[in-house]
């Protein structure tokens, strides 16, 4: 019998060995289904990275980190790990690789995600902000910053009072700049790389002692 079957959109926010030649193991966001165990069969020959094509049929290119892509997916044991038959290419992040830090700082993100269960009603803005923060990284927007605004948008939306028990905490130098870090966009950022990463390690401090939340 033909196992379950399951179409959806999904982000690729890690990938690891399965214990088998023939797959790899990734771990994916889909904003209708949550965190996605998947399986993608290696071919005995692949094309470099810089040969795939966002226009290409399932059949050509494989997934890579950060990646979005319509998936076709189908399970033989109720849903735990899917296998991947075919899969379309929405979206390749590339530019995320050209730089440590950014890898960095999405890996941080994509475990975040994929650490820490969320309400189904959570999985837009979950989406939303997975989008938003790949997207400022893949464009060189500061990694440091980045992961600091996209951390605290995290605990807001899932209801954690950061700001009323992290923010009093800091002197009040520090409020000043973590408020334009925060309220800011990017671009018109101009923090010094010191402030960003004792505030943001503040923050990761009082997420640690304070929530059940792991980084």
């Amino acid at each position: 019998m033909p196992g379950q079957q399951l179409q959806t959109t999904a982000l690729v926010l890690s990938k690891s060995p399965s214990g088998s030649d023939s797959f790899e193991q990734l771990t994916a966001w889909s904003g209708e289904h949550g965190v996605l165990h998947l399986l993608e069969r290696i071919p005995k020959s692949t094309k470099p990275a810089s040969a795939r094509r966002s226009s290409s049929p399932g059949s050509e290119g494989r997934l890579d980190l950060f990646d979005e892509a319509e998936l076709w997916l189908e399970s033989s044991n109720q849903g735990r790990t899917w296998f991947i038959k075919e899969h379309r290419f929405i979206e390749q992040r590339a530019g995320i690789g050209r730089s440590y830090d950014a890898l960095k700082a999405a890996a941080a993100l994509g475990a975040l995600v994929t650490r820490n269960p969320v309400s189904d009603e959570s999985r837009p803005d979950i989406s939303d902000l997975l989008r938003t923060s790949l997207a400022a990284l893949a464009a060189g927007g500061r990694p440091d910053i980045v992961w600091l605004k996209a951390l605290y948008r995290f605990l807001r939306d899932e209801g954690y009072p950061a700001k009323q028990q992290w923010w009093p905490q800091l002197v009040a130098a520090d409020r000043d700049t973590a408020a334009q870090l925060l309220n800011q966009p990017l671009a018109a950022q101009t923090a010094d790389a010191p402030a960003v990463a004792r505030i943001t390690r503040q923050l990761e401090d009082w997420v640690r002692g304070e929530t059940e939340i792991r980084l």
